[in-house]
């Protein structure tokens, strides 16, 4: 392909994989390059009544890339969904699943439920030199996909990927620390570790044995 460069890529429609759900129910496309506030702050004024005064700072940009960038200032004024979407493909994977852990941490009732599966992708590769009589190429790709489901009515427990609500502090302890701006405990444990070594270290040194001789 050294003498092509690409020139799009389009990715295919896909189903949602949660039938039954209300047609209102929001759907956060979450990419590589979208900023996890922003996509927060949206899917919180959706599911909660009063988002959180932080989470109200700033604005997004036009170059977020999510839906939460395009819906920011639809979303006030309307009913509270019981039911969001997360869904992301390739890079954005990892995303969508640190937003909904997020709301789950903020939202302790949200059950969820989570589905994966494959996203087809359309290349298209266009010639460096078009006078060299090279045409352009499409070339299909599947690529891996999530769709994370968080509800606030119950959902089924004998789906697969289900989870119960649940605490979720104790999964948290050192982004705690990092908010409150101090350092993490097991930061300091192994500094006083690192100090307390260097102190028996000199204390029984090979000099001091050599003047008991």
């Amino acid at each position: 392909m050294e003498n092509y460069s690409k020139a799009r890529t389009v990715e295919q429609p896909s189903v949602c994989p949660f039938p039954g759900l209300p047609p209102d129910t929001p759907e956060v496309r979450v990419k590589d390059g979208s900023k996890i506030r922003n996509l927060l702050r949206y899917a919180q004024s959706r599911m909660e009544a009063k988002p959180r005064a932080a989470e109200d700072e700033g604005r997004p940009t036009a170059g977020d890339g999510g839906v939460a960038a395009e819906g920011q200032q639809e979303a006030t004024g309307r009913p509270l969904c019981k039911h969001i979407i997360f869904t992301a493909t390739g890079k954005g994977v990892s995303k969508a699943v640190t937003c909904a852990e997020i709301m789950k941490r903020r939202l302790k009732t949200l059950h969820q439920l989570t589905r994966l599966l494959f996203s087809s992708v359309e290349e298209v590769w266009e010639p460096l030199e078009p006078a060299a009589g090279l045409d352009s190429l499409t070339v299909s790709r599947n690529v891996p996909a999530i769709w994370i489901l968080l509800s606030r009515e119950p959902l089924d427990r004998s789906q697969p990927g289900y989870q119960a609500p649940g605490r979720y502090d104790a999964l948290w302890p050192q982004s705690a620390h990092r908010e409150e701006g101090g350092l993490l405990t097991g930061q300091k444990a192994g500094h006083k570790r690192k100090k307390g070594g260097g102190g028996e270290g000199r204390g029984r040194g090979p000099g001091r044995q050599t003047g008991r001789s």
